[in-house]
């Protein structure tokens, strides 16, 4: 695995800003209305551009997104639906990493009922506000939105059965300690059900462009600069202890998604199909493991 060649707290901050503008943009009315992730549109101007694009749409069948209210579902900014794969039970206890709006948050609510519990945890004031009011709008009581990073849980140990995660792990510096931390909260037998950007076969060691794309700060906010391997991404669940860890890879990308308004200047340094190769790589996947150890049973 590749050493991060960028400062973690600029990557940090700089995702921060982003998403907190993106989700201050939901209160601007007649907005046009597409994504941060995986796009490089202004999410960080005075008024960003909101809403959904070619990694956003068609996540969702139509019956979910109406158990939300419409304001979550334009906040929806994720790759593919962890609900889906989660497999969520009556009276499970859910994290949501990275919750954003609190869409995915919200959906699992209504899966675990009311005797289970939804944590989505965030590092933007903004969309954290905007979760607490989507909840609120939708009369969910069993979900709670705490501040925090995903490299530094603020939860308890062996408190969660499931974690789930919509594009965000891609975001973080730390990679290794978002994996720690789903282990220490997640409880004996629990499961790991995220979706998120990966590279298929990585990138290229020796390409200048791949390089570059790693140091790109605002390639980080998109979802594109920071995603992981495929096989890095299974290696650090395996290696963190997690059993079954596979992988699935449910739509594939390339230059016009990755950067729909046009290639970044560095993408000179290379001959165009090789840049265009390069970014053939990345994908839409999720990605699923176990804890090992008995489950907690559920309700149903």
């Amino acid at each position: 695995m590749s050493s991060l060649p960028q400062d973690p707290g600029a990557i940090r901050e700089s995702i921060r800003k982003r998403y907190g503008s993106r989700a201050q943009a939901q209160v601007f009315a007649g907005v046009d209305l597409v994504s941060c992730c995986g796009s490089d549109s202004s999410c960080c101007g005075e008024h960003p551009t909101v809403g959904v694009n070619a990694f956003s749409e068609d996540l969702y069948d139509l019956d979910s997104l109406e158990e939300v209210p419409l304001q979550a579902a334009l906040a929806r900014l994720g790759c593919a639906n962890p609900i889906a794969v989660a497999a969520l039970r009556p009276g499970e206890t859910v994290l949501d990493l990275g919750s954003g709006g609190g869409l995915d948050a919200l959906l699992a609510a209504r899966r675990v009922g009311p005797a289970g519990h939804v944590w989505g945890v965030d590092l933007t004031d903004e969309m954290l506000s905007l979760a607490w009011g989507n909840a609120a709008q939708a009369e969910v009581g069993n979900v709670t939105f705490v501040k925090g990073s995903i490299e530094a849980l603020p939860l308890p140990e062996h408190s969660v059965d499931v974690v789930i995660s919509n594009c965000v792990i891609n975001l973080a510096a730390d990679k290794r300690a978002v994996i720690g931390e789903a282990w220490r909260v997640l409880r004996p037998g629990g499961r790991f059900a995220v979706a998120d950007v990966v590279i298929r076969g990585g990138l290229p060691a020796d390409s200048p462009f791949a390089a570059a794309l790693r140091k790109d700060l605002y390639a980080w906010g998109s979802c594109v600069a920071g995603a992981l391997a495929d096989d890095d991404y299974l290696a650090l669940l395996t290696d963190q202890g997690f059993t079954d860890a596979r992988l699935n890879v449910l739509r594939e990308h390339g230059a016009g998604e990755l950067f729909p308004s046009g290639l970044p200047d560095y993408a000179r340094l290379e001959a165009s199909e090789t840049v265009e190769a390069i970014l053939a790589r990345f994908a839409s996947a999720v990605v699923l493991a176990d804890k090992p150890g008995p489950p907690r049973g559920g309700d149903g």
